[in-house]
C-alpha cells in the first residue's frame, strides 16, 4: 500500500505524489476515503461523509496559553528595563545638575 493522501490539497499546479485530488483521479486513494473541498474526508459504509478527526483541542488551547504567557512575560521584562534605564537617565542627569551647580558655586567664590 502506497503512503496515505495529505488532508489538504496544496493547490500547487504540479500535484505532488500525496494530493488527495490526484490520488482520487488516478483511483489510488485507499478505501473508505474520498475528497472533498480540496479536503480529505472519511466514507462510511452507508455513504455519509465524516471530516477527518482534528487535533486534540487541548494541547492547541495549552499551547496558546503557554504563547501567551511568554509574550507577557517578555513584556513585563521589557518594561522592568525602560524603566530602570530611564531611572539612570534621572540619576546621571541629577548628578550632572550637582557638579554643575557645585562648578558654579566655586568660580563666584573665586572672583
Amino acid at each position: 500500500m502506497s503512503k496515505l493522501p495529505k488532508k489538504k490539497c496544496c493547490v500547487s499546479k504540479t500535484r505532488c505524489k500525496r494530493c488527495p485530488l490526484r490520488m482520487l483521479k488516478e483511483g489510488t486513494l485507499p478505501d473508505g476515503y474520498g475528497v472533498k473541498r480540496r479536503r480529505l474526508v472519511r466514507i462510511d459504509d452507508d455513504g455519509t461523509v465524516l471530516p477527518l478527526e482534528k487535533k486534540d483541542k487541548k494541547s492547541s488551547k495549552k499551547a496558546a496559553k503557554k504563547k501567551a504567557k511568554k509574550k507577557a512575560k517578555k513584556k513585563a521584562l521589557k518594561k522592568a528595563e525602560k524603566k530602570a534605564e530611564k531611572k539612570a537617565q534621572k540619576k546621571a542627569q541629577k548628578k550632572a545638575q550637582k557638579n554643575g551647580k557645585k562648578s558654579s558655586g566655586s568660580s563666584l567664590r573665586a572672583a
